[in-house]
């Protein structure tokens, strides 16, 4: 592909082929042209469009307007005070395109009209767009730091979709896809827009989040179904006991995934469950059934060079040369072992390990239902004092020293969590994600709640 190359929307040529699906039916391709015409058309002069449409057929109207009208489309992960001031700063000229109740923070705002004056019968054929025209920037979400951008080019964008499709089968049989991630997040534009896009698979237009509303949807949507989830709402929708409708292909992310919950969703589920690794910077990289193993494998194109102190990403639709954050262990073949983060690792009285591992082990104590380690920023006032990890945890019917006596034997007693805080409900997220600033926030609330010396 030619940096000057004209790249289509979709491969799709059929115009009346669904693009989505919601409750009040479908949409198809040429439903979604001419909704965007029609929404370029009441939009500011603007070169940028922070598009925070939480409805994913809004969202995909939103962003192909910025398509054909040049706009490049902001899409945070989090929509925070400081992130919008960030945003604002970088990018004086932005326009928000929403459709609820959201705190812009004074930034101007276009509300989602109830009704587009659009003529679908203007439409006749796929635009396409230069290859190398930035129309997107993602941020990161902030799990280790404050949100960064990374810009997205076109050419490069179907690449990313299109090879995730063909690994996971799409191209051949096209699946009705269900996403329960918000389509800003890079793992929810991926798999539920760029894929859906570029394999001619329709997409449900909600982000269900309880466990009903997740099989509300997938009843919806006409078969076969992927269900694009995360681990935090995989769990939620296992131990709801609710029944869960004939679901042909499920597909994580954004958090490593138990080889116990992968084997439960697939025996309750009937199907496959792949996990995609990747990240905001580089798009996603690798996949592997989590049943078959703890090996991933590079999609095609994308090439990984690692070494003791850290991995390159390059090669297919990766935007350059990316750093990656994570310890990885090359294999023959294309295949690579994921020993964790950088950021994740922890080295307490001359002994290692992950807080990846750790949350792991006491969530696998009896009765936690959620947890996370946590390591404050410092030792306290004593300079030589060992530091200290913090667990917040959530057990209801558990006592503090029950959850210690299940975690002691799982751990080394220097990683021993002091204090462990019991709480009603972690601060995650809409991917299931705990930001590090959240987690420094509870650990604040704790201190402060303790009796002075």
């Amino acid at each position: 592909m030619t940096p000057s190359a004209q790249v289509p929307l979709s491969p799709v040529t059929d115009l009346d082929r669904a693009v989505a699906w919601g409750p009040q039916g479908q949409r198809s391709l040429r439903n979604l042209l001419a909704d965007a015409r029609a929404l370029l058309r009441i939009l500011p002069d603007s070169g940028h469009l922070l598009n925070v449409c939480q409805d994913r057929y809004r969202f995909a109207v939103g962003f192909v307007a910025g398509l054909l009208g040049e706009r490049v489309s902001l899409q945070p992960a989090s929509q925070s005070s400081e992130t919008l001031q960030r945003i604002r700063s970088a990018h004086p000229d932005v326009v928000c395109l929403t459709d609820g109740a959201f705190d812009s923070q004074g930034l101007p705002c276009v509300p989602y009209p109830q009704v587009l004056e659009a003529r679908p019968q203007d439409e006749h054929e796929v635009p396409a767009f230069p290859a190398d025209r930035l129309v997107a920037i993602l941020f990161t979400s902030g799990s280790t730091g404050l949100p960064q951008p990374h810009g997205k080019t076109w050419g490069r964008l179907v690449r990313n979709g299109r090879v995730e499709a063909e690994r996971l089968g799409l191209v051949a049989r096209p699946h009705g896809i269900v996403g329960t991630v918000p389509v800003q997040h890079s793992y929810g534009f991926e798999s539920t827009f760029l894929m859906a896009l570029q394999s001619g698979s329709p997409f449900w237009t909600g982000k269900p989040f309880y466990p009903q509303d997740i099989v509300a949807a997938l009843i919806g949507l006409p078969a076969p179904r992927l269900l694009v989830t995360t681990p935090f709402h995989l769990q939620a929708l296992l131990a709801s006991g609710l029944a869960l409708p004939p679901t042909d292909l499920l597909l994580s992310a954004t958090a490593p995934l138990s080889g116990h919950l992968a084997s439960q969703a697939e025996a309750r589920f009937a199907a496959p469950l792949h996990e995609i690794y990747g990240s905001t910077e580089s798009g996603q990289l690798a996949s592997r059934r989590t049943t078959d193993g703890p090996e991933w494998t590079l999609l095609d194109g994308v090439d990984l060079q690692a070494d003791g102190n850290g991995a390159i990403a390059s090669g297919g639709h990766v935007e350059g040369q990316v750093p990656l954050s994570d310890l990885i262990e090359p294999l023959p073949g294309g295949r690579f072992l994921l020993h964790g983060r950088h950021a994740d690792l922890v080295n307490i009285a001359g002994k290692r390990t992950s807080l990846a591992y750790l949350n792991h082990q006491v969530g696998a104590v009896p009765g936690v239902v959620d947890a996370a380690f946590f390591l404050p920023d410092d030792a306290g006032p004593d300079a030589h004092a060992i530091t200290r990890l913090c667990a917040f945890v959530v057990a209801p019917g558990l006592s503090r020293e029950a959850v210690l006596a299940g975690l002691r034997p799982r751990i080394d007693a220097v990683f021993m969590p002091r204090p462990l805080v019991l709480l009603d409900a972690l601060p995650r997220n809409s991917t299931g994600k705990l930001p590090r600033e959240a987690l420094k926030d509870l650990y604040a609330q704790w201190q402060a709640s303790q009796p002075r010396a």
